[in-house]
């Protein structure tokens, strides 16, 4: 499994926001998420929101920055990516 955090373009309650997802695993991305201190409110299906100060830990910590582009082709390449239709 790979964890992957994107780059952080979202803006929200003053600060931007990025994406956090897994290529394989559903599972092991929460151990990853909770490991790391990303609270459980952030999941929302297929990823967890989280915000541009935490992405140095999150690399440190072994997940892989790539681009938004390439996060969402991985994310549906899985098997886990939620479309929009699916999120309502």
């Amino acid at each position: 499994m790979t964890v992957l955090v994107d780059d952080p373009l979202w803006p929200a309650h003053g600060r931007l926001w990025a994406h956090l997802v897994s290529d394989a695993d559903l599972g092991e991305l929460h151990v990853f998420a909770r490991a790391q201190g990303v609270p459980e409110r952030a999941f929302d299906l297929d990823h967890y929101d989280v915000p541009e100060e935490m992405i140095p830990r999150l690399v440190a910590a072994g997940a892989q920055h790539v681009g938004g582009k390439e996060l969402v082709r991985r994310l549906i390449a899985s098997g886990l990516r939620v479309p929009a239709r699916d999120r309502r």
